[in-house]
């Protein structure tokens, strides 16, 4: 069996990396994806997780707001085996998807990042 997931969409905050203890580079980021149907917009967020080089050269130029192609695969809740179920600060419910990346492209121009995003995004709407 096969799973492959691409996510085309902007940065909600600057990417965080860390070193594991044996020395491996990992990238953490938030991205959102949107679309609009019948004059509504509907934002999906997903935390992706880069390991390697790749991982530092996100680290090194993405920023929040900058837009990134991602393929990876969907790695669900190790407990229920579906998405991390949260309660938002205005007591609503929300889902936050985790996707380990096979590959990250990034879609802006260097140091370029999507104002509309970045001046709408709310960091208290991320999910993490």
């Amino acid at each position: 069996m096969y799973q492959k997931l691409i996510l085309i969409g902007n940065l909600g905050r600057d990417p965080e990396m860390r070193y594991t203890p044996d020395g491996k580079a990992v990238t953490n980021f938030s991205v959102a994806t949107s679309r609009k149907y019948n004059d509504k917009d509907e934002t999906t967020w997903f935390t992706v997780s880069v390991w390697g080089k790749q991982a530092e050269s996100c680290n090194q130029y993405l920023t929040k707001g900058s837009k990134v192609l991602v393929e990876g695969r969907l790695r669900p809740d190790a407990n229920t085996g579906a998405p991390q179920v949260f309660q938002k600060k205005d007591g609503s419910w929300g889902s936050s998807y985790e996707v380990f990346a096979d590959n990250v492209r990034f879609l802006s121009a260097r140091g370029e990042s999507n104002p509309e995003v970045s001046d709408t995004v709310d960091d208290d709407d991320i999910p993490f």
